[in-house]
């Protein structure tokens, strides 16, 4: 069985629209590429209670959970205080990253700086040749930096130690066919292969495809079976290959 993730975004500015999310994206896709199922994404404000409760239901119903945002150095950053809080533990400053600070602002370093190497007691500090900066994680929680550069970069030099299962396969279709007149003909084929998860995406601009159709699942000939399916029950000539 596929291994399960849950996200959590944490900010009041994704939440009132300051900024837009962009983490989850790319966190679907790299779970996805390993055989990780992300099963939920969950957004909340920067408060310790809160996030705390949120990470007890997630840790516990997931194998795998990613944190986002909230681990800078100003008066809303929370997400340590709230994993700490979350799993019984107190804050307590790392010296591996107080070091890490010292050595990268030298003589200028002050106590602004060294509270980021203030996390959970008995972190683990994941460290790669690609991400010198450690990622903190706490039992299943790996806790990630809001800022979607440095989200991307530290997902990455991850990869390799997540990625403990098969990828999953995909089939990607077009059809000229509107999605009302396939609808029954799609329900028919997910019935009868189950085993996949199929989906439909209308797009309202294309005039090349009206419907991309979708088969995702951890058996490559599974997919290739509800693929081949699909063809026939939505008709081979509504079939197209997109202009781009």
């Amino acid at each position: 069985m596929a291994r399960t993730a849950a996200a959590l975004v944490i900010g009041n500015e994704i939440l009132t629209g300051k900024v837009v999310e962009r983490n989850v994206g790319p966190l679907a896709c790299l779970l996805g590429a390993i055989g990780v199922r992300l099963r939920r994404v969950v957004v909340c404000p920067d408060e310790v209670e809160e996030i705390a409760g949120e990470l007890r239901q997630l840790s516990a119903a997931h194998d795998l959970v990613f944190t986002s945002g909230g681990v800078g150095p100003t008066h809303d950053d929370v997400t340590y205080a709230a994993v700490a809080l979350a799993f019984g533990r107190r804050i307590v400053r790392s010296e591996p990253l107080a070091n890490l600070l010292r050595a990268h602002f030298g003589p200028a370093t002050h106590e602004g700086h060294l509270r980021l190497a203030d996390v959970p007691e008995g972190a683990e500090l994941l460290v790669t040749p690609e991400m010198p900066w450690p990622t903190v994680q706490v039992h299943n929680v790996y806790v990630m930096p809001g800022v979607p550069e440095l989200f991307r970069a530290k997902l990455h030099a991850l990869r390799d130690r997540l990625a403990q299962g098969r990828p999953f396969a995909s089939a990607v279709l077009y059809t000229t066919r509107d999605e009302f007149d396939i609808a029954d003909a799609l329900a028919d084929v997910a019935r009868r292969h189950a085993e996949v998860a199929i989906g439909s995406y209308p797009s309202f601009r294309r005039s090349d495809w009206r419907v991309k159709v979708t088969v995702d699942g951890g058996d490559p000939d599974a997919v290739e079976r509800a693929r081949a399916a699909l063809v026939e029950a939505l008709g081979p000539e509504s079939i197209v290959v997109p202009r781009d």
